[in-house]
């Protein structure tokens, strides 16, 4: 049989052409819910609008994107208007968007956010009952496929990071019909190894039905039961499925679980040798300080000994006794002058000063006589003048007045 013969770029062009000229595949009102969004860099928005039957590739460049007046996602129940074209590349035809609005929330969404209120309000989600991740992790359990990056990225991270770390798989599917029963399942097996004190569960990216198995109530209800902390890694950063808000820590991606399962051993040495330097020098102050204080102790004990404080008391002593005898001799020398004050005070105004200057004293019978009517005739007399003494006796008396002399025969 012959017939025409085109190239595949001729052939694609040929229907690129038809469908552009085919005036009931412009100016298209398509209903349905958005999959598989994504974002580029370009601000371009490349999606799958799908219904319970079908799907079909969207593409919305970044000039029609920038007239969105919310935030697309997966999961919402959209509108686009647009055309039908032929990608010549791929040779896949795809639906062009012009605009797009909200037509109401999808099924699966609605699903994920009323199970998501159900756990929440059953306090699945508490942060009280988020469980810390060991230090040092004696073996990390990973729930994904068998196939894939996922495995892979786990265990390059992790060896990198520990090559000392051991590592437990238990393959699951990870999506489609029983994915939910078998994760879950793997999840309670995996938890009951003595040897595995941390898990990871999840998978890489895709749409909202291929996470879907991590949105399940099954899955959601054996990582809380898990006495083991479980860290959630389904999808890329900005995916959130129900498995995330119910694990104990929630990774952006496989590699980033590995991350926060498994510390680095370079860091945790350099941490050690931190701390025990830190140690080190507290102990040293402390022995310092110590050190000082026993030898405050032993001085004062020194100080305190018996023998220090009879010494002290005898310096004490010695000195008492030195200021006492200066005090003394003080006070003699004080005592010493007023006696030869007085002593010069008396030889001044005593009989003897008196003798000394022509004066002579009159004694009878040893004691002195003061006036003329102690004596009487024959009377025996001691006369003591200057430079001795002489005897007479009273031969004659004469009154005078107030005075009275003795007349000597």
């Amino acid at each position: 049989m012959k017939g025409l013969t085109l190239s595949v770029t001729q052939l694609n062009e040929y229907v690129r052409k038809t469908l552009a000229s085919d005036p009931m595949l412009r100016s298209i009102c398509l209903r349905g819910e958005i999959s598989n969004f994504k974002r580029h860099v370009s601000g371009h928005l490349y999606f799958t609008l799908k219904d319970e039957d079908a799907a079909i590739n969207c593409a919305m460049f970044r000039q029609a994107a920038q007239t969105v007046r919310f935030t697309p996602q997966n999961g919402q129940q959209v509108r686009l208007f647009g055309s039908v074209g032929l990608y010549g590349k791929t040779g896949s035809y795809q639906f062009y968007a012009d605009a797009m609005e909200r037509d109401g929330l999808g099924d699966l969404y609605l699903r994920f956010e009323a199970l998501k209120e159900k756990l929440a309000g059953e306090g699945l989600f508490d942060a009280s009952l988020k469980q810390p991740l060991p230090l040092l992790p004696k073996g990390i359990g990973v729930i994904t496929s068998k196939t894939g990056a996922v495995v892979h990225d786990i265990t390059r991270v992790a060896w990198r990071r520990n090559p000392s770390v051991s590592l437990y798989l238990c393959p699951v599917n990870v999506q489609g019909d029983g994915a939910a029963q078998e994760i879950a399942k793997a999840i309670g097996l995996m938890d009951k190894l003595d040897d595995v004190d941390v898990l990871i569960v999840g998978r890489g990216g895709g749409s909202m039905e291929d996470l879907w198995a991590f949105n399940e109530e099954i899955v959601a209800r054996a990582i809380s039961k898990c006495k083991n902390p479980v860290i959630s890694a389904v999808g890329h950063e900005t995916d959130f499925t129900i498995a995330d808000f119910v694990a104990d820590v929630r990774a952006a991606t496989p590699s980033a679980a590995a991350e926060i399962a498994v510390p680095e051993l370079s860091a945790l040495k350099n941490s050690v040798s931190s701390l025990q330097e830190r140690m080190n020098r507290m102990l040293e102050n402390d022995l310092s300080a110590k050190r000082l204080s026993l030898t405050q102790l032993q001085k004062r004990l020194v100080e305190n000994s018996p023998s220090q404080r009879s010494e002290r008391m005898q310096s004490q002593i010695r000195e008492l006794s030195s200021r006492m005898d200066s005090q003394i001799e003080t006070q003699l020398q004080r005592r010493k002058h007023a006696l030869e004050q007085l002593v010069l005070r008396l030889k001044s105004s005593g009989p003897l000063s008196a003798i000394s200057q022509g004066y002579a004293i009159i004694q009878k019978d040893g004691k002195a006589i003061k006036n003329v009517d102690q004596l009487q005739l024959g009377d025996d007399l001691s006369i003591m003048l200057s430079g001795g003494s002489i005897r007479a006796g009273v031969t004659a008396i004469e009154s005078k007045g107030e005075h009275s002399w003795l007349l000597k025969q």
